[in-house]
């Protein structure tokens, strides 16, 4: 699927060597409902030519009628329908590659045996060498069990894969960390913590990915606590880092108080629960929490929020932040003139950005904009350069504060492929570390720059 949630194809066509035959075509195509992407011409005959033309459609019934309706065309023939995204993926999207050419006889012996072994005894007389002469030092393992995949839900450990290995792709394009995915076939607490513990020695972090509440809080907290590396369930925190970042953003352009500000969070999932921690330790306020389920409310409450409802934070709220699942839960006559609101539930939010604005709204967005990718890479990046044993609600702060003041002027947030983001976050977050004296070397990422 495109970025717009819209269906794409590329069909490929042989059309007669007759004049208007392109043309009706494209109208036919239109006529069932299809937008026209690229044309590219493949091969021109005296006869024939043939062409791949990438159609977009709502639905993939929409395109069964606009495929139907070109090769109905008179002169027109369909030779082949591509789906690119599954093309995308075939054989898997990553690869661990040698960093060195192994083609001679002396090469072979310094990498391996006889020459590794003596990398061996150094690591073994000092395992902190371990950072210094193996890929550990950059080496994150990226962790599911399957059971919170996008908004997709409980969907297993296999299907979330195509996700973990899109995490481990943006991880090492952006920062140049090796992102590993590890499947786990398992839902019992007990049984991923111990897991991940036997595991835990091949990687410098752990980052949790896509595991359902309220299992994941209980998993991070006591990884972190038995493990001597960043533990982050990206869910959680990655997902509160960005929100903050819109939000301070979004304060500045709407000159809303951040920390005067009414927050309420409705949803009080992985996501729903760290945010309005989040928010709470920024504005020293509580934060408004509705959801379906009683124990979610308590933990906020635990944490220092207000037990609330849909109804009250929609009456009462500056500033609303949704992550519910439930596409169109807020209906345009409940917004507040003025009200900042943030529907980030995929694929469908709690109310369209554009119907939010309609309704009086002062700033909408939805969670195609608020995207995790903008904060993980170099929060990652940050902890591990430093040796940080963990990550702090202060480095996961300093991350937030990087990626609003690394936002243009006018812009909501910053574009997630900019790599300088990335490396103010990744700056922002080991500075934080060695302040807090958690760092045990003072590498700072990118510092010559």
């Amino acid at each position: 699927m495109e970025s717009n949630d819209k269906i794409m194809r590329v069909i490929r066509v042989r059309n007669d060597q007759k004049s208007g035959t392109l043309g009706r075509l494209l109208t036919a195509a239109g006529s069932a409902g299809g937008d026209v992407g690229d044309i590219r011409l493949i091969q021109e005959t005296h006869s024939h030519v043939v062409r791949d033309i990438t159609m977009y459609t709502d639905n993939m019934e929409q395109m069964s009628l606009v495929i139907a309706a070109m090769d109905a065309n008179t002169g027109t023939t369909v030779l082949a329908v591509r789906d690119e995204v599954l093309e995308l993926h075939l054989k898997g999207k990553i690869a661990i590659r040698s960093r060195y050419l192994i083609d001679t006889l002396p090469i072979l012996r310094r990498v391996y045996t006889p020459g590794v072994a003596e990398v061996c005894m150094k690591i073994a007389n000092d395992p902190t060498l371990a950072r210094q002469y193996t890929a550990i030092s950059h080496f994150v393992a990226i962790i599911t069990d399957g059971t919170a995949i996008l908004g997709l839900g409980d969907i297993g450990p296999v299907a979330g894969m195509p996700v973990m290995e899109g995490k481990a792709m943006l991880m090492e394009t952006l920062v140049g960390l090796s992102g590993i995915p590890i499947l786990l076939d398992s839902k019992d607490v007990d049984t991923i913590v111990q897991t991940v513990a036997t595991i835990a020695p091949t990687f410098s972090a752990i980052q949790l990915e896509d595991i359902s509440a309220p299992r994941c809080f209980e998993i991070e907290t006591r990884l972190q606590n038995q493990l001597g590396i960043p533990v982050m369930h990206d869910d959680q925190h990655g997902t509160a880092v960005v929100v903050t970042a819109a939000l301070t953003n979004a304060c500045r352009q709407t000159g809303i108080a951040f920390e005067k500000a009414v927050i309420g969070q409705v949803g009080l999932g992985a996501a729903g629960n760290a945010i309005a921690k989040m928010l709470m330790r920024i504005t020293g306020n509580p934060v408004l929490g509705a959801d379906l389920r009683e124990d979610a409310i308590q933990r906020l409450v635990a944490a220092g929020g207000k037990a609330s409802t849909l109804k009250d934070i929609m009456a009462g709220a500056d500033i609303v932040v949704t992550t519910t699942g439930a596409g169109g839960l807020i209906k345009p006559r409940m917004v507040r003139k003025g009200q900042i609101i943030l529907a980030l539930s995929n694929p469908n939010p709690e109310i369209s950005p554009e119907a939010a604005l309609a309704a009086g709204a002062a700033f909408a967005s939805d969670g195609k904009s608020v995207n995790n990718v903008l904060g993980f890479p170099g929060i990652f990046r940050g902890a591990v350069d430093t040796q940080s044993p963990r990550i702090s609600s202060e480095m996961l702060l300093a991350a937030a504060h990087a990626i609003a003041d690394a936002t243009p002027e006018g812009e909501f947030l910053p574009n997630p492929l900019d790599k300088h983001v990335h490396r103010a976050v990744a700056r922002a977050v080991a500075m934080k570390a060695i302040e807090q004296g958690l760092a045990k070397t003072e590498f700072v990422p990118y510092a010559e720059e």
